[in-house]
């Protein structure tokens, strides 16, 4: 019966020969590595700003209105408690039924909002992010690289950054 546990310790020592054996095989052939700040491609990439433009564009509207729910809902609650003496007590729990009413329409339209943007904020970059990862391939494939790392890495020194290339490429357009 197979282990269904994983080994760690034969994954790191199969990875430590792997480690050595590049080492030996880089003696006799250079290898050329690169390594991508992804978190700042994603940050400075001119799609990123378009991208953040179009949820903007798409979602505005509809963050105007909410907040203009909330003043009025403001308004009617000071309207109400300077008036409160002066009401009459049916008068009174009607419009404290209409300010509850209110509140729950805008908690309602709130959660929605955030749902929809956080949807197409998630869309908009899972484009941004194979996108980037297209351009990372080409880039490696153009100039020849052997191995190009991103995530995970303590330090990468300058020779080995290719981060602003990636990001030049994306200004172009790709």
């Amino acid at each position: 019966m197979r282990n269904k546990y994983i080994d760690l310790p034969g994954i790191l020592r199969a990875a430590f020969a792997c480690t050595l054996l590049l080492g030996a095989g880089a003696a006799h052939a250079q290898l050329k590595l690169g390594f991508v700040n992804v978190p700042k491609v994603l940050d400075q990439a001119p799609q990123a700003r378009a991208a953040d433009e179009r949820l903007e564009k798409e979602f505005g509207p509809r963050d105007s209105d909410i907040v203009k729910m909330k003043r009025d809902l403001v308004a009617q609650n000071d309207k109400l408690t300077k008036n409160a003496a002066v009401m009459s007590a049916t008068e009174r729990q009607r419009q404290e039924s209409d300010l509850r009413q209110m509140r729950r329409e805008i908690r309602r339209l709130e959660d929605e909002f955030r749902e929809d943007v956080n949807l197409r904020r998630s869309q908009e970059l899972g484009k941004l992010q194979r996108l980037v990862v297209e351009v990372i391939q080409a880039l490696a494939k153009a100039e020849k690289f052997d191995l190009i790392i991103s995530d995970g890495v303590i330090y990468a020194g300058e020779t080995v950054d290719i981060t602003d290339k990636v990001i030049a490429r994306l200004k172009q357009g790709k």
